[in-house]
């Protein structure tokens, strides 16, 4: 084995890593081949593709192997590839490929700024002339339109990003949690944490595990019971009738967390809104946290599904939730 490569820490911490399932099933088929099929991508000597590979050939001396040289003009330049690679071959989830976008915006921000102006002379000695159009791009609007995703969206890709590096910070391996989905905060929540002074980020990473600890009180068979009974076709009029004289439900104050978080957003500037192209994100995340909540109560109170007088109240709580759908059905878009 070639003595001459490594490993650089902070490439491979670009690379969303294999479960242990994948990297012991991935050792089986290199053994049984007894070749490493894809060779390993080196920079410098520095393993840019192919770290799991390399583990293995570090195990298995005898496994035959090959190397390509791969050029890059800095480290950052480096880091971007990494990041794209990542992104074009990978079953990511959705947290891993914001994550990715947002490392590689970053990167190519840093390449740029060390290169100067070798892009433009790049560009002079391959096609004879400049692209004023494609010199004057942003890094986000180029990043933006390779991807198909709006410019704003990168942005805050970089700032979730840098959320997960400093939460990894203070608490190690919380950064897998955090993309692999096995904890679920919302991304201002994230990136909070890196906009925080150093001695409020540990309560704040404290506060990213609440999601994992309610959403682990839920079961699957509370779900299979929610979807059951509160199927919206199931749903009649007669059943949605108000009970009469109903208690007012009480308002609940405000949590610390949502305190902390009410800040952090305030924070934002006007330049890093989002727009509609990003607020699918946003859509899918507030269904899915009214789910999780929904199974949450159930499971902690299962009379309101049991109990007759109180299921007729929570599937008038949710007919409403249902006309509110119909309604955005039956609109005409502009």
């Amino acid at each position: 084995m070639d003595e001459l490569l490594r490993i650089d820490p902070e490439f491979e911490s670009k690379i969303p890593p294999l479960t242990e399932e994948e990297y012991q099933l991935l050792e089986e088929n290199i053994l049984q081949d007894g070749v490493v099929l894809n060779p390993l991508i080196v920079w410098n000597g520095c393993i840019v593709d192919g770290h799991n590979r390399f583990r293995i050939i570090q195990a298995h001396p005898e496994i035959k192997y090959t190397v390509f040289e791969k050029e890059f003009p800095d480290r950052y330049a480096a880091i971007a590839w990494i990041c794209c690679n990542q992104l074009g071959r990978r079953n990511l989830t959705p947290q891993q490929k914001k994550y990715l976008i947002g490392q590689r915006y970053e990167a190519e921000k840093l390449a740029n700024c060390f290169r100067g102006n070798q892009y433009a002379l790049a560009d002079k000695s391959a096609s004879g002339q400049n692209d004023p159009k494609q010199k004057s791009e942003r890094t986000s609007e180029c990043i933006a339109r390779e991807i198909n995703t709006s410019e704003s969206y990168v942005r805050r890709a970089e700032r979730y990003a840098k959320g997960v590096d400093a939460a990894e910070e203070i608490e190690p391996g919380i950064k897998q949690e955090l993309l692999s989905g096995s904890i679920r905060p919302t991304d201002t929540a994230v990136a909070a944490i890196a906009k925080a002074n150093l001695d409020d980020r540990p309560a704040l990473v404290e506060q990213l595990r609440q999601s994992k600890l309610m959403s682990d009180k839920a079961p699957v068979s509370v779900e299979q019971q929610a979807s059951t009974e509160i199927e919206p076709s199931s749903i009649t009029d007669d059943e949605a009738q108000p009970e009469p004289e109903e208690s007012k439900l009480p308002t609940r104050p405000m949590t610390e967390i949502q305190k902390i978080l009410a800040i952090s957003s305030g924070m934002e500037t006007a330049e890093e809104l989002a727009d509609e192209s990003t607020m699918f994100y946003e859509l899918e995340d507030a269904v899915s946290t009214m789910i999780r909540r929904c199974l949450r109560c159930f499971e902690s109170y299962p009379g309101l599904l049991n109990k007759k007088s109180y299921r007729r109240k929570v599937l008038k709580i949710f007919k409403e939730a249902i006309q509110f759908i119909h309604k955005i059905e039956q609109e005409e878009p502009t």
